[in-house]
């Protein structure tokens, strides 16, 4: 490589000799040796010798220094010289992006360093006694350096660019890098990006034109060491940082880049390489760098959409890499600009998604985000019919328990995604959904755990000869038909003949019902304490009691002189027939009503007991919990329940297992005023869509405490929420409503119960 001209390495001599800091000579020779001579034809010799001054300055503590030098017509130059770290091209143009300074030119250089040590810095490192002990320690010896210069100019309204704030911002994220957290960075950097930006991308406004066309080129044959990269395509807000990020999160090395924006065009070349070494020279890595880079650099656009957009340019890129090593389907769909949309808006919403269903089926992503809009989602028993017929297709007990599980990730991944993606399927047909979709999943894996045990063991007989029957009930959200985000299924499992046995093997049958249930839990697959997770700590005497119970045991236990504690009885509320033999059903609901609705006092005391423990053994201190905390989901819900348990005898309209229509049937009695009820309904949907937004992300069903104020993650589940304006706009507004919600429901709740 041609160095400068001898001339105007002098004149940067002259400029540097000026200068009473002393300097290390050997720097200069490192510039003129390493740098490219365009680097030497645009810069002036003051200029040079300046950033030869600003690289003698860097040292372990300050690995990067910030000039600013303005220019004609309201342009400046950023000039940042810097230790190289990876992907530290990528970090400041989006740095530059999120102080809203767009970049019309530049030119990036590396370079290495002299192998001298530079100035050293006092290290603290501690003696064996444990108290500090001074040593200094020198930056690593012939570093690479970055010298980057870029000509930038402020969109409308912005301010100037100072030198001191973006120093400030860089030697942080600098700092992560620094302790193996570049990933940490970048995401910290797309959150504030979306925050500057989002009114400016197109791809923010719902509607917006489609994806800007991106051609790319690899060259660079002649270079024994760079592979050279042009790009073009219009040049919007932020297109850099897109372009270097994508080539970042695909581990590539930047070593090099000329910057030119021509007539509202971006003309940029790079000269990258692997990150380990070595030119791009495959057809295929090539084939996939340009569609890689073309798809992060799109889908960088549409973080707008994602209420988490670190979380979803994370998760696509992983996507990515599962879609080009196998499934083209999910490839092709990730080409068209509304597919990108609605990924952004899925994998920026939940983790339990991506991780569940998204990366473990991208061959089911293609024709679900291409028809997610015309298709409606099926009724229990159009489920029903076509969940049998497919496991009926199985040729072994494995097939079809995978047959299930399939079909129900499918379903699921259609119904969240319905939810997420589609404003016309309201909270209450959610729920509607994912509780008969359960059902027919619950009813399926009875059938199949039958079978299993049925070949090995026969069935157990009454004395009449017919087969002990078998039902299973839904409590909780399950029951009450309310089910959510990651929630699992509350059940209780009830057979009748306690004295019968098997007819194959005379297997008594408590034994064999709670070996039933025991496989039937088996053939659902679900992470524990996530969706569709199979829950039986509320039947008779919890966790010590049988998974199974006799019919004659449950009239034993629920009655008003039984074993049910008070808050049982409540509990019971919740309870409907989901699968099993209808005439059992019957039986053991009308054993519920005879208990629940047997007119005997609420228990008072016992009731507002249990809601104190909770709310003080379930919320960690100076926390709040949606649904446990004074004024949350459950007093809203137990609200309901005390007053159906209060006047349910007289009012069978009452006994519903669904909160809002007991509230709406409470209004009916009177017994709630209309601005009582207004005032409970309104915080109920609140709550479950807040509950909802936190197990998104969480993917557990109990983990609701809200995130602290000021935190990212309260961003991003107020955009989860839809609240409108920027994070902290949007964060702001949720707060204003946490605090309205919990004080009227707490005070309902302490005005009416004490």
């Amino acid at each position: 490589m041609a160095g400068p001209p001898p001339e105007a390495v002098e004149a940067i001599r002259a400029a540097l000799a000026s200068d009473p800091v002393p300097w290390d000579p050997k720097l200069l020779d490192a510039f003129v040796a390493g740098l490219d001579p365009l680097y030497f034809a645009r810069e002036a010799p003051a200029d040079v010798a300046a950033h030869v001054r600003m690289a003698a300055a860097l040292g372990p503590s300050r690995p990067a220094r910030v000039r600013v030098t303005p220019r004609e017509g309201g342009r400046s130059d950023v000039t940042v010289v810097a230790r190289d770290y990876f992907g530290e091209f990528s970090l400041l143009c989006g740095l530059l992006a999120v102080h809203r300074l767009g970049i019309e030119s530049g030119h990036v250089h590396t370079f290495v360093g002299p192998a001298v040590e530079p100035a050293m810095e006092p290290v603290p490192p501690r003696s064996r006694a444990g108290r500090v002990r001074p040593r200094r320690r020198p930056a690593p010896a012939g570093a690479r350096t970055i010298v980057d210069v870029f000509r930038v100019r402020p969109a409308p309204g912005a301010a100037e660019p100072d030198a001191a704030a973006l120093e400030k911002d860089l030697l942080e994220l600098l700092a992560l890098c620094e302790a193996g957290r570049a990933d940490d960075a970048r995401q910290a950097l797309n959150r504030r990006l979306v925050e500057s930006l989002a009114a400016s991308w197109d791809s923010a406004r719902p509607g917006g034109e489609a994806l800007a066309p991106l051609e790319i080129t690899l060259g660079g044959e002649d270079s024994s060491s760079w592979t050279v990269m042009d790009v073009r395509g219009r040049d919007t807000p932020g297109f850099l940082y897109a372009l270097a990020n994508a080539l970042a999160m695909r581990a590539i090395y930047v070593h090099e880049v000329r910057i030119e924006s021509v007539g509202g065009e971006a003309r940029d070349r790079f000269w990258i390489a692997h990150r380990d070494g070595g030119k791009i020279e495959a057809a295929a890595d090539r084939q996939a760098l340009r569609l890689a880079v073309a798809l992060i650099k799109q889908f960088t656009h549409l973080l707008p959409w994602a209420p988490d957009p670190a979380r979803a340019l994370r998760y696509f890129d992983q996507l990515l890499d599962e879609a080009m090593a196998g499934a083209p389907s999910a490839l092709a769909t990730l080409t068209r600009p509304e597919g990108l949309r609605e990924l952004a808006r899925l994998l920026g919403s939940s983790e339990f998604l991506w991780e569940d269903f998204l990366r473990l089926q991208l061959e089911h992503l293609a024709p679900v985000l291409g028809g997610w809009r015309s298709r409606e989602l099926p009724s229990g028993g159009a489920w029903r019919r076509e969940l049998r017929a497919r496991v009926a297709a199985g040729a072994s007990p494995d097939d079809r328990k995978r047959l299930l599980n399939d079909f129900k990730d499918e379903q699921l991944l259609i119904v969240d995604m319905k939810h997420l993606l589609d404003p016309a399927l309201t909270l209450e047909g959610f729920s509607r959904a994912l509780g008969e979709l359960a059902e027919a999943v619950v009813e399926e894996a009875l059938a199949l755990a039958r079978a299993g045990l049925e070949e090995k063991h026969g069935w157990p007989r009454l004395p009449s000869g017919g087969e002990s029957p078998v039902a299973i009930f839904g409590l909780g959200k399950f029951g009450g038909g309310e089910m959510g985000y990651a929630s699992d299924l509350e059940m209780l499992v009830v057979y009748d003949g306690p004295d019968a046995r098997t007819d194959r093997t005379g297997i008594p049958s408590g034994v064999f019902f709670d070996e039933l249930v025991r496989a039937l839990v088996g053939v659902i697959d679900a992470r524990e304490e996530g969706i569709f997770h199979v829950d039986l700590r509320l039947r008779p005497f919890g966790g010590g009691g049988a998974l199974a119970s006799p019919l004659e045991a449950i009239r034993d236990y629920y009655r008003p002189d039984g074993g049910a504690a008070p808050f049982e009885r409540q509990a019971l509320i919740k309870l409907r027939p989901v699968a099993g033999d209808a005439g059992l059903g019957r039986a053991v609901m009308a054993q519920r009503d005879a208990f629940v609705w047997s007119g005997l006092p609420w228990d008072r005391a016992d009731a507002l007991h249990l809601r104190d423990r909770q709310a003080r053994e379930l919320v960690p201190s100076g926390r709040f919990n949606v649904k446990y905390s004074p004024g949350g989901l459950i007093e809203v819900e137990y609200a309901a329940q005390y007053l159906q348990i209060q006047h349910g005898r007289a009012h069978p309209e009452l006994r519903t297992p669904s909160t809002q229509e007991a509230l709406d049937g409470l209004r009916a009695k009177g017994i709630l005023s209309e601005a009582e009820h207004r005032r409970l309904d309104e915080a109920y949907v609140f709550w479950r869509r807040a509950a909802d937004g936190l197990r998104m992300v969480r993917g557990n069903a109990r983990d609701l405490l809200l995130p602290p104020e000021g935190s990212e993650e309260l961003r991003s589940l107020a955009r989860r929420l839809e609240y409108p304006g920027t994070g902290a706009t949007a964060a702001e507004l949720l707060g204003a409503d946490v605090r309205g919600h919990r004080d009227r429901v707490h005070s309902f709740f302490l005005a009416r119960f004490g």
